[in-house]
């Protein structure tokens, strides 16, 4: 067992308002799993932990306890192809290089 991972996927389920039975559709497990995960019965899988940052649209460091917070901004890049998401990459570098109209 993740010290605190049970509880923080709890938490992050709620806040996203999902059941269990939701949440294990969208992870693609049963909700007996979902359950077992936020008992601490069980510990995700490499797989499903990285699904699940997906999911919450958080890191796997913050769920693994080596963040205190969430990043917030963490964009959720799912579904996007890789030339949208170099596109999204090569824009977030132009606004770095960008004094902000300074």
């Amino acid at each position: 067992m993740i010290k605190g991972l049970p509880e923080k996927l709890r938490e992050l389920r709620e806040k996203y308002g999902y059941s269990q039975k939701q949440a294990a559709e969208r992870l693609n497990v049963s909700p007996s799993v979902v359950s077992g995960y936020e008992t601490g019965e069980r510990t995700p899988s490499t797989e499903v932990l990285l699904a699940i940052s997906y999911l919450y649209q958080c890191s796997t460091d913050h769920l693994l306890g080596k963040q205190t917070a969430p990043p917030e901004n963490v964009i959720d890049a799912s579904g996007l192809t890789d030339r949208q998401i170099q596109a999204i990459r090569e824009l977030v570098e132009a606004f770095r290089k960008d004094d902000g109209g300074k």
